[in-house]
C-alpha cells in the first residue's frame, strides 16, 4: 500500500455545514468494541463535511466488526507500520500519521484500548499514533463497552486519565447493548459524533497542513 496517497473520493458535502472551507486532515482511531460496526456509516457522514479528508487507523480486533470495502478512504493497520519501515531513512508510520493529522477521533474506544491510553502503553499502531499525538491538536474520544466494564471504578478514573492529558470526552449512552444488557456503555451515536467533530472544527483555528 502506498502510504500516504489521496483516498477515494467520498460522498457529496452538505452545502447547509458551517465549517470553513478548507482543508482537514482528520484521522479516525478505531478499535475492538462491536460499535466499531459503524465505522462506515461514521466515515460516510463525516466525508459530508465540507473539506473533510479522512484516513483510518483499525487495531486487529477491531477488523472482526465492519467490513473494510465499506470503508471508502485509507485504512491502516499494524501490518502498514511494519511494512513501510525497512531501514533507517525510511518513514516511520505513526509519526507520519500524527503529523498529517489536524484532529484524531478514536470511535469507538474500548476498554482495553482505554486503559492501555491511560496507562501509556503503545503495542499496536493506534496507540503509537495516540502515544506520539501533538497535545496542542484536539483529540476526541468515544468510549464503548458493557455496562459492568463502564460501572467498573478503574474505568472513570481512566476517562479522568485521558482528560487530564488534554483530550475531550464524547460521553457514552444509556441503550440496550448488543450483548442484550441495557445500561450505559453504548458508542455516542453517530450524529453527536459528527456534530462534535464540526464543533471542534469551527472552533479551533487548526493549521493547514500539505
Amino acid at each position: 500500500m502506498e502510504p500516504f496517497s489521496p483516498p477515494e473520493p467520498g460522498f457529496p458535502a452538505e452545502k447547509s455545514s458551517s465549517v470553513p472551507q478548507k482543508k482537514w486532515h482528520v484521522l479516525v482511531g478505531v478499535t475492538g468494541s462491536v460499535a466499531a460496526l459503524k465505522l462506515p456509516l461514521l466515515i460516510t457522514e463525516l466525508l459530508k463535511i465540507p473539506g473533510l479528508e479522512v484516513k483510518v487507523v483499525t487495531t486487529e480486533r477491531a477488523k472482526h466488526f465492519y467490513n473494510a470495502q465499506e470503508i471508502p478512504v485509507t485504512l491502516y493497520s499494524d501490518e502498514d507500520e511494519w511494512q513501510l519501515w525497512k531501514g533507517r531513512s525510511d518513514p516511520v508510520l505513526h509519526i507520519e500519521l500524527r503529523r498529517w493529522a489536524d484532529l484524531m477521533l478514536v470511535a469507538p474506544l474500548d476498554a482495553n484500548t482505554l486503559a492501555k491510553l491511560a496507562n501509556g502503553i503503545c503495542d499496536n499502531l493506534l496507540t503509537c499514533v495516540i502515544r506520539a499525538w501533538d497535545l496542542s491538536k484536539p483529540l476526541l474520544f468515544c468510549p464503548a463497552m458493557n455496562t459492568a466494564m463502564w460501572e467498573h471504578p478503574i474505568t472513570a478514573q481512566q476517562v479522568e486519565q485521558l482528560k487530564g492529558f488534554g483530550y475531550t470526552e464524547i460521553p457514552c449512552v444509556v441503550k440496550k447493548l448488543v450483548c442484550g444488557d441495557e445500561g450505559r456503555g453504548a458508542m455516542a451515536e453517530v450524529w453527536t459524533i459528527v456534530e462534535s467533530v464540526k464543533r471542534i472544527l469551527e472552533e479551533q483555528a487548526l493549521p493547514t497542513q500539505s
